[in-house]
This record gives structure tokens, sequence and C-alpha cells, in this order.
């Protein structure tokens, strides 16, 4: 596979290679990325930042569409539309919404359609749930050359954001686009990954293909893996952008980037760092907080009382701590009512582990209130990757088995996650 190298003038110096271009089943590699002057405001480089201290330089000569949300901004928060909008550098006529639209203005499972940008006057096309040819028919009616990917993921695979992006990769190599992905930070970290990996017999737009249930990959990373081990046979053509500065060990609030809700349940890098595991009580009768301002670290229902979280916290698990909780939802389950159940407190987030928590919590919830059901679609089934989750707690496993039940397909991933891994520390 060829590899192209791209220098960048950053400011304050020349830093690394701007871009790997990735195609087929072999590796792209970029250079380590640059080390700022430790924790703090503006350590951490975004590749749009990057991309557009080099003048655009990657391109030049192109008609540009992008794929973004409100995410999508500097760091002194202008969002990136309105930035290249007016840059006669680079050449951007149109705009890709994914869920919750381009601009921000749709709840969970919506979007904003087809329309005109009032701020910009670019056409704003949308792409939520379209995959494969109508995906690559939008990219054509739309006249880009290049397709660019810039949004903040939160690190789990249920997070649709990345799918967006898998989809879009699909569907660029189909129409003859090229791809150009801007990095953005994972997060809560890339450490590590977590939690079971997906059966493809379970594919949805929560889990398209086989990735661990917290990934602990950055996009970029996440689209070189996409592109070699899912995409092989029609591989699009692929560069990413890396950051500068960003480090694995890295939470969100150490980056020194601006923090925008990447959709509206997400409103802080603390729902982040737990929603890899309380996601899962979407897949249950229990309200995952939706509606409170503190979503998915709220959990609850009618008929709970404080013995699920003294059950919870009799666990002893690293780094958590659970207090007992009454809330009433303003929208979604339970909405205008008041329901019992718990917080979620991390007190080390070094040592929590939000998969395993989440197990834990579905365990204990089902021991402790005699109310405890899953959706009746089994829609934890698509949210775990499998149905052993649910089968193993229906039959009574404890936490540490259902845990361990994964482990063989977890070690497998990881190790083919070393590859596309791009960053340090």
């Amino acid at each position: 596979m060829s590899l192209s190298r791209r220098g960048v003038l950053a400011a304050g110096g020349a830093v690394g290679a701007l871009a790997a271009t990735a195609a087929g089943t072999g590796r792209a590699a970029a250079s380590a990325p640059g080390r700022g002057s430790g924790h703090g405001r503006g350590r951490v480089r975004t590749g749009f930042d990057r991309l557009a201290a080099d003048g655009y330089r990657l391109l030049r000569g192109q008609k540009v569409g992008i794929v973004t949300n409100p995410t999508g901004i500097t760091a002194d928060v202008r969002h990136i539309v309105d930035v290249m909008h007016p840059d006669d550098r680079v050449n951007l006529t149109a705009v890709f919404g994914p869920e919750h639209g381009f601009r921000g203005t749709a709840q969970a499972g919506g979007s904003e359609g087809r329309y005109d940008d009032p701020a910009t006057g670019l056409p704003v096309y949308d792409t939520y749930l379209k995959s494969g040819q109508d995906l690559a028919d939008i990219f054509t009616a739309s006249g880009v050359d290049t397709v660019v990917f810039d949004i903040q993921d939160a690190g789990a695979r249920f997070y649709t954001y990345i799918w967006t992006l898998y989809d879009c990769m699909e569907a660029a190599a189909l129409a003859g686009k090229r791809l150009v992905v801007l990095d953005r930070p994972n997060p809560v970290t890339g450490r590590a990954a977590l939690g079971p990996v997906l059966d493809p017999a379970f594919a949805t737009f929560v889990g398209r293909r086989e990735i661990a249930q917290a990934h602990g990959m950055t996009v970029a990373e996440l689209a070189l893996f996409f592109n070699a081990e899912f995409l092989h046979e029609n591989p699009v053509r692929l560069e990413v952008v890396t950051m500068s500065g960003w480090r694995r060990s890295d939470f969100f609030d150490d980056t020194g980037l601006p923090w925008v809700p990447p959709s509206p349940n997400m409103p802080t890098p603390e729902t982040a760092l737990v929603y890899s595991g309380t996601c899962l009580f979407e897949g249950t009768n229990l309200s995952e907080g939706r509606g409170t301002t503190r979503p998915f670290e709220l959990l609850g229902a009618e008929g709970i009382d404080h013995r699920w979280a003294a059950a919870a916290n009799a666990l002893e698990l690293p780094g958590v701590a659970f207090r007992e909780a009454y809330f009433a939802p303003t929208f979604s389950k339970f909405q205008g009512k008041t329901v019992g159940g718990v917080q979620i407190h991390v007190q080390d987030r070094e040592a929590f582990d939000p998969v395993r928590t989440g197990i834990a919590l579905l365990v204990t919830a089902k021991q402790t209130w005699s109310g405890f059901a899953w959706r009746p679609d089994n829609w934890i089934d698509k949210l775990t990757g499998n149905t052993r989750v649910r089968t193993m707690i229906d039959a009574g496993a404890d936490t540490d088995e259902v845990v361990r039940a994964w482990q063989r397909d977890l070690s497998a991933f990881r190790a083919k996650r070393r590859r596309y891994l791009r960053y340090g520390g």
C-alpha cells in the first residue's frame, strides 16, 4: 500500500506528517503527535486546527463537502463551516448533517432534513440513516470531490457518529470520492478497549461492525481500522489528519479544548465517562436519565428504593460509588413522574471501568427490584452486540461471570486494534 506524507507548518514550527493515506488492507502511519507544554488550555490541536494552519493544502483544487455537527468547532468556539466558508483557500460547497442535524436542532432519533443553511447559504444534505448507494447518490448529487468528516465522538460503539463515518466511507468509495477525517480526542481516553465485541448477526446503526463496546480509539484511528478490516474489498481513498499534543491517557479536560455536547443527552465529558456502560439501560424498562440534567448518571424507575444503591455499593467496584436518588424526568421514560434509583459518582476515573459498572448495575437492579424487565424488542442485544449479557443475567449470573464471557473476543479485538493506533502516552 502506498503512503503519502505531507508536512505542515504549525504555529511555532514544523510538525510531522499532516495526513496519512490508507487504502486496501495495508496500514497507514502518521508521525507521533507533537507535545505541548503540558496539561492546560490549548495543548491539543485538532485535525482541523492543523489543516487550517497549513492553509487547507490537503483540500486545494477540490470541491469540498463536510460531515459535521455543532462539535465541529475551533479552539475559540467558532464553527468550522463558518470559518471555512468565507476563506478563499478552500472551496466548501456542501454540508452533510448526521443524527441531530448539522446545527444540532433535532433530538435523539431525528435529523434536520434537506435545507439551505441560513448563515452561509450552503446546501445541507441529511445523512441520518442513509447508507450504501443511497448515501453515495447524495454525495454524487452534491457535486463534491472530497468528503471531510469532523465530529466529536463519545468513545462507545453505540454512539452513532462513528457509524455515520463508516457509512460515509463506504458511500464515498461507491461514489468515487475521497474522504478526509479530521481527528478529535476520545473524551474518555484511548487507553483500553472494554466490553463485549459485536456479533455481526446483531448489526444495526448502534453497531455496524465487530468492535468493542468501549473501543478506546479516536475517529481517525477507527477510520483506518474500518478501511483495512471491513472495507478492504472496496476501500475509500482515505486520508486522516491527526491531532498534535494528544496522549492516549488524556481525559477531555486534559486537552484544553472546549466541550460542545455532541448530542442533546451528552451534556458534559462526565456523561461520556459513564455512557459506555449505563447506556445499556436503554435496553430496559428503567429510565437512563433522559429528561434530567444528568442523563446516564441517574438511573431509576417507579418502585425502586434504597436497596439498589446498597447492593451496588456492596460490590465495591473500583473508582465509583452509588447514591440513592429520586428524580422526575421531563421527557422520555416516566415523564413527569418521580422515580427512585441511583446516581453514579465516579471518584477515581483512572480506576473506573464503565462497562463492568453498567453490567453490575443491571445485575443488582434485577436482584433488588421485582419490576425489572428488558425492553420487549430485546434492544439490549443490539447494544451489547449479542444475547449473552441478557441471557446470563436472566439465568442468575453475577457480574464477574458476565464479564468473563467476552474476554476471548475482546483480546482478539485489542490485538487488531493496536495496528491502527496513532498516539502514544
